[in-house]
C-alpha cells in the first residue's frame, strides 16, 4: 500500500512539472477549435498579426467566470487600441458559450474546449467537468462541461512566443491587469 502510494504521488509529481514547463519566453501552442458560434477558431490567423489574449475559466454563466467576462467586454476598446484580441476558453459545450455571450453581450470569442485539449497544451489545471442548471429564455436548461478548468490566463506576442502568464488570476482584475501587462511590454 505505501509503495503504491509513493509511486502514485510521483508519477503525479513528474507529471505536473511536465506540464508545468510553459512558461514567459515559450512559443505558444497552436491550436483550433469551435467558437460560440459553432464556428472553426484558429489561433495561427491571429499570431503575427495581433496580440492574443487567451484566458481560461471554469464555467460560462457562473459569477466568478460573467465577472471575468464582463470586465474583458468592458474593455474592449482598450484592447482594440493595444492591438490584442482576447478570447475566452473554457471546457463549456458551444451551445453553453452561445447562452453565454448573449444573456452579457460579449463582444468577443468565447471558445469551447470540452476535452480539455487546448488547456493541456497550455498546462492549465483542470478537474472533472459538470453541469449547472441556468434559466434561459424562461425556461431551465442544463449546461454541461466537460472539463472544469482553472483560471489561467496568458499574452501571447506577434512573433508567438507567450509573453505573460497568470496562474494566480482575480477575475474582478483579469482585464485591467490584462491591460496593464500588455502596457509593460511595449
Amino acid at each position: 500500500m505505501k509503495t503504491t502510494l509513493i509511486t502514485a504521488l510521483l508519477v503525479f509529481s513528474i507529471l505536473s512539472f511536465s506540464i508545468a514547463q510553459l512558461k514567459v519566453g515559450d512559443m505558444a501552442p497552436r491550436f483550433s477549435t469551435k467558437d460560440d458560434a459553432d464556428k472553426t477558431w484558429n489561433s495561427t490567423d491571429y499570431i503575427g498579426n495581433k496580440i492574443l489574449v487567451i484566458y481560461f475559466y471554469p464555467a460560462a454563466m457562473t459569477g466568478g467566470c460573467t465577472k471575468q467576462a464582463c470586465a474583458f467586454r468592458d474593455d474592449k476598446a482598450k484592447f482594440d487600441g493595444l492591438d490584442a484580441v482576447v478570447v475566452g476558453i473554457s471546457g463549456d459545450e458551444v451551445e453553453n458559450l452561445k447562452y453565454f455571450k448573449e444573456a452579457h453581450n460579449l463582444n468577443f470569442p468565447l471558445l469551447a474546449d470540452p476535452d480539455g485539449a487546448i488547456a493541456k497544451k497550455f498546462g492549465v489545471q483542470m478537474k472533472d467537468g459538470g453541469s449547472i442548471v441556468r434559466n434561459i429564455g424562461g425556461q431551465d436548461v442544463t449546461l454541461e462541461r466537460g472539463v472544469t478548468t482553472s483560471r489561467w490566463t496568458f499574452i501571447i506576442d506577434k512573433s508567438g512566443r507567450i509573453a505573460f502568464k497568470n496562474t494566480e488570476v482575480d477575475a474582478a482584475e483579469d482585464s485591467r491587469q490584462t491591460i496593464e501587462a500588455i502596457k509593460s511590454l511595449k
